[in-house]
C-alpha cells in the first residue's frame, strides 16, 4: 500500500486511494480490460483484477472475504445481458451483486460499494471509464471500516 492509505484521522479524501477488487468473465470483461492496457487507455492502477471463467461463479463469500481483507470496493464485470458464454452466468452474478448490496447495506458498509457491469470483449474504452467510475464513488465513501489499511 501506498503512504496515502491509512485510515489514520485527518487522512484527507485526496490522499485515499481505495483498492478495488474487479472481479472479470474471461471472455468478455477480462478480454475489455486487456484491451484497456493494449490500447493504453488510462484508468486507475487501483484496480486489482481477479479472472473468472465466468461472472456466474462469482461466490457471495468470496466478495464478502474481499471486503475483510480490506477492500474498499468490488466490481464485477461480465459479458453484455444475453452474451453470456454460458448462457445465464451473468445473470447469476447480478443477483449475487445484489444480494451483497443488501448484505452491505445492513452491516453498515453501504451498497454502493459493489457495482456490476456488462460489456463486450471490444469495449475497452468501458472498462476504463467502469473502473474510473467506481474508484470515484469508492473515494467519496471513505475507507473500509471493517478492516485496516493492511490491503486486500
Amino acid at each position: 500500500m501506498g503512504a496515502g492509505n491509512s485510515s489514520q484521522p485527518g487522512e484527507s479524501a485526496r490522499e485515499f486511494q481505495p483498492q478495488i477488487i474487479a472481479f472479470c468473465c474471461n471472455f468478455c470483461a477480462y478480454a475489455a480490460a486487456d484491451l484497456a492496457g493494449a490500447l493504453r487507455l488510462a484508468y486507475p492502477p487501483n484496480i486489482k483484477i481477479i479472472l473468472l471463467p465466468c461472472t456466474g461463479r462469482l461466490d457471495v463469500l468470496e466478495v464478502m472475504h474481499a471486503f475483510e481483507r480490506g477492500a474498499d470496493g468490488v466490481l464485477v464485470a461480465g459479458c453484455l445481458e444475453g452474451d453470456c458464454h454460458f448462457r445465464t452466468g451473468n445473470l447469476n452474478a447480478r443477483r449475487r451483486v445484489e444480494q451483497v448490496q443488501k448484505l452491505l447495506d445492513q452491516i453498515g458498509l453501504g451498497a454502493r460499494r459493489i457495482q456490476m457491469v456488462n460489456m463486450s470483449s471490444a469495449m475497452g474504452a468501458h472498462f476504463a471509464i467502469a473502473a474510473t467510475e467506481i474508484t470515484a464513488e469508492v473515494q467519496s465513501l471513505g475507507p473500509n471500516p471493517l478492516a485496516g489499511r493492511g490491503g486486500p
